[in-house]
């Protein structure tokens, strides 16, 4: 039988060259822009902290962990200093995944050019503006779209599974923006929803964890707190305590942006509407 993995974990890269000076786009392409000292020593915590909620605080034994890594410089560093917290003997295996890079940016950027486009982005939307040379969210949303289909072929197939009954975390080393995505993808947040959510901050890292149900939610290691200063609505945070405890296949009727967020009005039943599909009762 296929084990679900019990955490997935995003983590955003530490800081790097490009985090502190928008110049060194100007010189370095984007995928070999490197972690700085501080973004080391980030990554290096980040790693002690999973390990932590993986270990459950070194009181769980039966647990180990499957790297996703993005192929970027940054991201590449970020993992081989979170590696530093996990014995090889807890580590199942890494795979580089190129479908959660960084959102392409174009080629060299040029930093007054670049700041002016970002300008116009905000205008635009953040979804659908696509960098000229390169991509919008939405075009990430397509990759991520397809990185998930891989991800559950994994699982189908225990690809992750170990012989023996450990609890199997994945944590994916990726970026911002691929992060917000991936949730947004998972959890079906409308574009409206995407626009609000804040990105996470370097080495930072957001944990879905498996409900009993065998749904995966925000709301069973973050708290509300947390869930608000990444940008979820009232209703986002209320959809994640219902999957923390729902059993998997269910449908969250209160959730707005299933159904009724799309209509003005919906009868309550076909006995209220005529043969043209008109409301009887008006």
């Amino acid at each position: 039988m296929k084990a679900l993995p019990k955490r997935i974990i995003l983590v955003r890269h530490g800081e790097s060259q490009g985090n502190i000076d928008g110049a060194a786009y100007t010189t370095t392409p984007d995928y070999k822009i490197p972690l700085t000292p501080l973004g080391q020593s980030q990554a290096r915590i980040a790693g002690e902290k999973i390990e932590s909620v993986v270990s459950e605080n070194g009181m769980s034994k039966n647990w180990k962990v499957y790297f996703y890594v993005s192929p970027y410089e940054r991201t590449r560093m970020s993992l081989r200093e979170m590696g530093k917290s996990f014995s090889r003997e807890k580590i199942i295996g890494v795979r580089e995944e190129c479908r959660v890079r960084e959102q392409d940016f174009g080629n060299f950027q040029v930093e007054e050019r670049m700041k002016v486009i970002k300008e116009i982005r905000e205008r635009f939307g953040r979804f659908f503006f696509r960098f000229p040379d390169g991509e919008s969210a939405a075009d990430v949303y397509d990759r991520i779209s397809s990185f998930l289909e891989s991800l559950w072929r994994d699982i189908d197939n225990n690809r992750l599974h170990t012989d023996t009954c450990d609890e199997i975390n994945l944590v994916i080393v990726s970026h911002g923006l691929m992060s917000r995505v991936f949730l947004m993808k998972w959890f079906k947040w409308t574009v409206e929803q995407f626009e609000r959510l804040n990105n996470p901050g370097n080495a930072e890292f957001r944990v879905m964890q498996l409900g009993p149900g065998g749904e995966y939610s925000l709301a069973i290691h973050h708290t509300d707190e947390e869930l608000e200063q990444w940008g979820l609505s009232p209703e986002m945070i209320a959809d994640q305590k219902w999957r923390a405890r729902s059993d998997r296949g269910d449908s969250n009727e209160k959730c707005p942006w299933y159904l009724d967020e799309f209509f003005d009005h919906l009868p309550d039943s076909d006995d209220n509407v005529d043969s043209d599909g008109n409301d009887s009762a008006n």
